[in-house]
């Protein structure tokens, strides 16, 4: 590559941040808003997110869920029905207190999120255990002022899915926070390329109002994690504030049982921080707007442009998403553009490579660079994108698995940390050792790990209750 063109971007290694910053503007996903802490979702940067959608779309169909909108302003009364989910988003919430030059009756929140809205229709809709389940699904934006604010990662106003579901027993009602919860895990396996950790959270950690809150934890490059997704059990807590209750088949009056999940744009923050190199984007190819770009070498002689757009149909009437750049840039040019925006594989075809009936094609990932027959186009880009999706998955897993370590003291753990590792380690279940960990290295509690391996706290040196992933994230 170009040293020109490298100068571009901020290396990875040495300025982490300033590399992010340089990837998401220089090949458009995002621009900044007028309004401080807000962004502009470009093309590229939608498509990315429209991919995500169609993805979780029929993941969540297959669960049961139902597409639906609720209204973004929410009436300040219903925020202050549950006092912990109403203390815990106070500082967050936009007001809006005026509409039409008027002062309102009643101050109004942005949504910042909508167990309030939801819960406050779902206790009108349900009225019978025949009602029972519901699940809904919405893709909307969300709210939160935020001080400190980068493109996807954390912004004012940022776009995401909530699940809401109410149950009528509270088995069903944790089992679904699991189960979703999965879901979200296979994603990230199979679309993003990209491993988690998940479990549940710590209480400091929870979702505000909830029972428990679990969650879906990505290493990024520099070994910080980045909170990825999270499924929570309710249990009645919303149900009683906003009257979700039902007639039984036994005749009595009870309260249902309600769930939430939720990802968010900060998935393409994940993306981005999970893949990239120092050339710029690496996409993972299920969510990649372009999957595969067929540039021409020497197109202005004959049959060559006529060649690649057969290709380029050939390839889309396979449900490949091809883009054929035959814009007046050089070839060297439209190389470096290319690969700075990820698209998985580029082909590149030539007179020669057309009189063999050949195609070279190189794969963004691995820089290698290959020749394959053109009458076996389809398969052969087929494959090649199915084998960069597990690349690029296997590539990250065993980072995290070899930036995962165990300690046994504050100090241990505070030298895992500035090596830009997870530390897995022992926690008695006390607040005060949990606000320790954080003071002392500047580290909280990710996720709790499914076995309690770990024979004392690491703040105290106690019996340990639990075995956390504690690590710095975004």
């Amino acid at each position: 590559m170009e040293k020109s063109y490298v100068s571009q971007i901020a290396d990875i290694e040495t300025d982490f941040a300033q590399w992010y910053t340089d990837v998401v503007l220089k090949t458009k996903l995002v621009d900044y808003g007028p309004v401080k802490g807000t962004m502009v979702i470009r093309p590229y940067g939608y498509a990315i997110w429209e991919n995500i959608q169609n993805e979780f779309n029929r993941r969540f169909a297959e669960c049961g869920y139902e597409n639906a909108y609720f209204p973004l302003l929410i009436p300040m009364s219903f925020m202050s029905k549950e006092a912990e989910h109403v203390e815990g988003f106070a500082p967050e919430v936009a007001v809006v207190t005026h509409g039409g030059g008027e002062k309102l009756a009643e101050p109004l929140c942005v949504r910042p999120t909508s167990e309030t809205m939801i819960g406050t229709m779902y206790g009108k809709w349900i009225e019978s255990w025949r009602d029972l389940p519901v699940r809904m699904n919405q893709w909307a934006n969300v709210m939160r002022w935020e001080k400190t604010t980068r493109p996807f990662l954390r912004t004012s106003e940022f776009l995401w899915q909530e699940g809401h579901s109410a149950f009528a027993t509270a088995e069903e009602a944790e089992a679904e926070t699991q189960k979703m919860l999965q879901v979200y895990d296979e994603f990230a396996r199979t679309c993003l390329a990209m491993p988690v950790l998940t479990g549940r959270k710590t209480e400091k950690e929870k979702f505000a109002g909830a029972v428990a809150t679990y969650g879906m934890e990505a290493m990024m490059h520099d070994g910080k994690s980045l909170q990825s997704g999270t499924s929570h059990y309710m249990g009645q807590n919303f149900a009683k504030a906003f009257d979700i209750k039902f007639t039984d088949k036994d005749g009595a009056q009870k309260y249902g049982y309600t769930m939430s999940f939720g990802v968010s744009t900060r998935l393409i923050g994940a993306i981005i921080m999970t893949h990239g190199d120092n050339r710029g984007l690496v996409l993972p190819p299920v969510v990649a707007p372009v999957q595969v770009v067929i540039v021409p070498i020497a197109a202005r002689k004959e049959g060559v442009l006529e060649a690649c757009r057969a290709l380029e149909a050939r390839l889309k009437n396979a449900g490949i998403r091809v883009k054929l750049d035959d814009s007046d840039n050089s070839p060297g040019w439209k190389f470096n553009e290319w690969e700075m925006k990820g698209v998985p594989v580029r082909i590149e075809l030539g007179p020669r490579d057309i009189e063999a009936g050949k195609m070279v094609v190189s794969r963004r990932d691995g820089y290698e660079k290959n020749e394959a027959l053109l009458e076996n186009a389809e398969r052969e880009i087929k494959d090649l994108l199915n084998d960069i999706s597990v690349s690029l998955y296997e590539k990250a897993k065993e980072r995290m698995q070899q930036r995962t370590v165990n300690a046994e003291s504050l100090q241990e753990l505070l030298d895992g940390v500035n090596r830009g590792n997870f530390v897995r380690a022992g926690w008695c279940g006390c607040r005060e050792c949990e606000d320790k960990v954080k003071e002392f290295a500047q580290a909280t509690s990710r996720v709790m790990d499914g076995t309690n391996t770990a024979k004392k706290c690491v703040a105290c040196g106690k019996k340990s209750q639990h075995t956390v992933f504690f690590a710095r994230a975004y």
